[in-house]
């Protein structure tokens, strides 16, 4: 009998020291595991969400470079339509410094001609880049504007309105340069707006934005000097 209980206390002295390094090994894996999941674990969703989250950014940044360097026939004819513009623009103030008497006229003429000279380099290199041709000096042909009903549609002048501006003085020419230079913008702002509303290429609309305000003051700005309201 004695020896019968003996063997059951050994029995279970043996079945609790095997419960408890079940205990533990349960407890030392368990560790384990939390150790692995907490680097190897973290580290592999973080390596894998790495590229994902650079992934948008770097997709919007290509998005955003090839739409800038896009652009359509709207664009073109932004580009071709405006340089000849500019350039008549520019014939016109350089007639100022020997005709006009009013130096504000004569400084509004300047301005002009400041601000104009750099969009004519600007709008031949995007169609030089484009691999389109550039208006030949003289392209403004006088002859292609104010015919057939085109005249006033870009606010052009004719060739008659160019010979009677050259041969104008004082405050014959100050009143000439004025009229004709309000209508002269006011068709490189309509131009501008065409762009804004069908052009895709970035800095052609940003340009067109900058004329539309430049423009605009200076029509409002000469308007005063007419003495309009």
């Amino acid at each position: 009998m004695i020896r019968k209980r003996s063997l059951m206390h050994r029995t279970a002295v043996v079945a609790a020291a095997g419960a408890a390094a079940l205990v533990l090994a349960a407890c030392g894996g368990s560790g384990d595991d939390d150790g692995s999941a907490g680097h190897g674990g973290h580290a592999a969703p973080a390596s894998s969400s790495a590229p994902s989250s650079a992934s948008p950014s770097a997709s919007a940044s290509a998005s955003a470079s090839a739409s800038q360097g896009r652009h359509n026939a709207a664009d073109v004819a932004f580009a071709k339509g405006m340089i000849p513009h500019h350039r008549q623009a520019v014939e016109m103030a350089d007639l100022a410094p020997g005709r006009a008497r009013s130096a504000e006229v004569k400084q509004l003429a300047a301005d002009i001609k400041k601000a104009q000279d750099p969009e004519i380099r600007t709008l031949s290199g995007w169609l030089t880049s484009w691999g389109e041709d550039v208006p030949a000096e003289g392209a403004m042909d006088h002859s292609t504007h104010g015919m057939d009903g085109m005249d006033g549609m870009d606010g052009m002048m004719t060739a008659e309105e160019m010979t009677g501006l050259e041969n104008a003085s004082g405050k014959a020419f100050d009143t000439a340069f004025t009229e004709l230079m309000i209508k002269h913008h006011e068709g490189a702002v309509e131009m501008a707006r065409t762009e804004q509303a069908d052009g895709t290429y970035g800095p052609a609309k940003k340009m067109a934005a900058e004329i539309i305000d430049s423009q605009s003051a200076e029509i409002e700005q000469m308007n005063a000097l007419l003495g309009k309201d």
